[in-house]
């Protein structure tokens, strides 16, 4: 309810202070005549009370949904972490993306010949895709390593977290050269 209400506010707000700028530019560019302006100026300070009153009650409202925004953007919301919400008998759940992320690393690097990994995750309305970004020994078939890991991936994140998973994509970036070690001779 609270973000519908802060919608609205922003919708007006924009809408007052867009009016404000045309009225300022027509103003500074001579749209309006002087003898107006001087008529205009002279209601907001002189008999009329009614005018003056209202003047002071848009200023104060606009001024009081700036200090709100102004909140808004400064405060920290420790919601503010990307989560899969789920509903469940017994109440709400929530899991952070990163917890999924790191799920599917862990569930990875279960694949032997992986050498370095990285994991994104994104929620679709089929299920969570992900990506997996790894390196590779070279010493197997490519294939057959990423459809384990695809599986794995899979397996391990539907049972941890009851989230079904559409996807999983592995992405190979390159082979790993193992480093050759050389035996020394002596003669």
């Amino acid at each position: 309810m609270i973000k519908i209400l802060d919608r609205l506010l922003l919708f007006l707000y924009s809408v007052a202070i867009g009016a404000a700028s045309i009225v300022a530019i027509i103003a500074a560019s001579g749209g309006f005549s002087q003898s107006w302006m001087k008529e205009v100026v002279s209601d907001f300070s002189g008999e009329v009370k009614i005018v003056q009153a209202s003047v002071i009650g848009a200023a104060i409202l606009i001024l009081l949904i700036s200090l709100r925004f102004f909140i808004l953007s400064v405060r920290r919301d420790g919601s503010s972490a990307p989560s899969i919400n789920q509903r469940t008998d017994h109440g709400d759940i929530r899991i952070s993306v990163e917890t999924v992320e790191n799920l599917a690393l862990k569930a990875a690097s279960r694949t032997r010949g992986v050498k370095d990994l990285r994991a994104r995750v994104r929620v679709a309305e089929s299920g969570l895709e992900i990506l997996i970004r790894a390196f590779v020994d070279g010493e197997g078939s490519i294939p057959t390593l990423s459809e384990e890991m695809q599986r794995t991936v899979s397996q391990q994140i539907e049972e941890a977290t009851g989230i079904p998973v559409a996807e999983v994509s592995v992405f190979i970036a390159n082979v790993t050269h193992a480093p050759t070690t050389f035996k020394s001779r002596v003669e």
